[in-house]
């Protein structure tokens, strides 16, 4: 089974970061809602789940989507996956949520674009007594039932970690990180900013790429421009970023410098083993994470206690490793 798999994957990988346990949030001592009438735990037949991502034009959302999914057809449970085309699309992903509790959900679970902007359409889901769950980013609201993902921070760090080994002490450094003001991102330059403080290694600039291939591509030709012949080191907020900035220094004829990119997609995995200039990616679990939330979220349904924060591990995918990694994502796409 498709979960049994990700769980292995889970133990074998060889630089995983410390599961944190959470909290269990426990199921009510009763069963009436704020109206004051008795409720019934819905049988899991009946459940649905809508899930919101961040965007499903994109192969890391992909996975996610596919490991919803694959746990609502294991639980026998209805989920329902919407995403806006872009992740930049803040509004369009609000309007989604709405639309999601407006057709009438169990639960909800987001990826949200920017937190803040989600928080008001997620209360009025626990304001009607429907468990909301993050995936991935954390919305942070109060009531707010569970939280799956990594600790970006020290994924992020590893990441660095990884990159400064190769490139040395005296190496320096350029961050693209991604949407302004996004919790993730925030998080993941504070990891990358961590392991180069560290080491002592000097970050030039930081630039957002609006996560986008294209948006990366032009911070990091403003970057090579305003820093000529000095950067060694390219830390970025996932792997179309990373991609956009490999793009920027192959025009440019740029070949002696190290790109670390975010997420584990296979394409750009495909690149690190091509000998490209993207060398690793900090890779997450996906599909893992995507099974979980929805699991979560059934459990929520059912009044059964559910932990606060669920951790997924991550490991640092390079030349050495990435052929096993490639084989073990096919193997869980079936």
């Amino acid at each position: 089974m498709k979960k049994l798999f990700a769980l292995s994957l889970a133990l074998v990988m060889t630089l995983s970061l410390a599961a944190c346990g959470g909290k269990k949030t426990e199921a009510p001592a009763d069963t009436e809602n704020k109206t004051g009438t008795e409720t019934e735990t819905p049988t899991t037949g009946d459940v649905k789940v809508a899930v919101v991502l961040k965007t499903l034009a994109s192969e890391y959302w992909g996975y996610v989507e596919a490991g919803c999914k694959a746990a609502g057809d294991d639980l026998g449970v209805d989920v329902v996956v919407v995403g806006p085309g872009a992740e930049s699309d803040i509004e369009g992903q609000v309007s989604m949520i709405e639309q999601q509790i407006g057709a009438g959900c169990d639960a909800i679970v987001c990826a949200p674009n920017d937190a803040g902007a989600a928080q008001g359409a997620l209360q009025a889901a626990i304001d009607a007594g429907i468990p909301v769950l993050a995936v991935d980013t954390n919305v942070g609201i109060a009531g707010q039932t569970s939280f799956v993902g990594t600790s970006n921070v020290d994924a992020a760090y590893e990441g660095g970690k990884w990159a400064i080994e190769q490139a040395g002490t005296d190496a320096k450094a350029v961050i693209i990180y991604g949407q302004e003001g996004d919790n993730t991102s925030n998080m993941r330059m504070e990891g990358y900013e961590k392991a180069c403080t560290e080491a002592g290694v000097e970050v030039l600039a930081k630039l957002s790429g609006n996560n986008l291939t294209d948006g990366a591509t032009k911070a990091m030709e403003d970057l090579l421009s305003a820093y000529p012949d000095q950067i060694d080191i390219v830390l970025c907020h996932n792997d179309d970023t990373a991609i956009g900035a490999m793009n920027a220094c192959k025009s440019a004829g740029v070949s002696d410098i190290t790109i670390v990119g975010f997420d584990g997609n296979a394409s750009a995995v495909k690149l690190i083993l091509d000998g490209e200039l993207v060398k690793a990616t900090v890779a997450q679990q996906p599909y893992e994470m995507g099974y979980q939330v929805v699991e979560a979220a059934v459990k929520a349904v059912k009044l059964e206690p559910v932990d606060e924060v669920i951790n997924a591990p991550v490991q640092v995918v390079t030349a050495e490793n990435g052929q096993a990694y490639l084989d073990n994502l096919e193997a869980m796409k079936g």
